[in-house]
C-alpha cells in the first residue's frame, strides 16, 4: 500500500518528507524521460541539432510552444504527437507530485462519521 489507511494515524513529518522526496524523484524521472523522448524525436524526425532539440522539447513539455518551425512532414507529425504526449505527461507529473500532499491534507481533516449522523430525531 502506498499510503496509510484512513483509520491509521498521520505519519510523522520526517516520514512525510521522505515520501515527498520519493514522489519528487518519480516526478523528475517522468520529466526526464519525457524530455529524452522529445529530444530524440526532434533530432531524428525534424533534423534539429541536439541543443535545439532540447530547447524545443523543453518548451513543448512546459506548455510554452515550439521554438523552431517544422519544415518536414515527419517533424510536424512528431511535434503534434509530442505535444499531445506532453499534456498527459504534465498531468501525470502533477498528480504524482501532489498526491502525498493531498493525501496528508485529507487524512488530517478526516473526521469519523457516526452511522446515524444524517438522521433527525422526531
Amino acid at each position: 500500500m502506498i499510503f496509510e489507511h484512513r483509520s491509521s494515524r498521520l505519519i510523522p513529518l520526517g516520514a512525510f518528507l521522505a515520501r515527498m522526496a520519493r514522489f519528487g524523484a518519480a516526478s523528475a524521472g517522468i520529466v526526464g524521460f519525457s524530455l529524452g523522448i522529445g529530444m530524440a524525436g526532434y533530432h531524428a524526425y525534424a533534423g534539429l541539432p541536439w541543443v535545439d532539440s532540447l530547447l524545443n522539447a523543453a518548451m513543448i513539455l512546459t506548455g510554452m510552444g515550439p521554438v523552431d518551425r517544422m519544415e518536414t512532414t515527419s517533424g510536424k507529425l512528431f511535434a503534434a504527437g509530442y505535444a499531445l504526449f506532453s499534456g498527459l505527461a504534465f498531468l501525470t507529473t502533477a498528480a504524482v507530485l501532489f498526491a502525498p500532499i493531498v493525501h496528508r491534507l485529507l487524512h488530517a481533516l478526516h473526521a469519523e462519521v457516526d452511522e446515524g449522523a444524517g438522521e433527525r430525531e422526531p
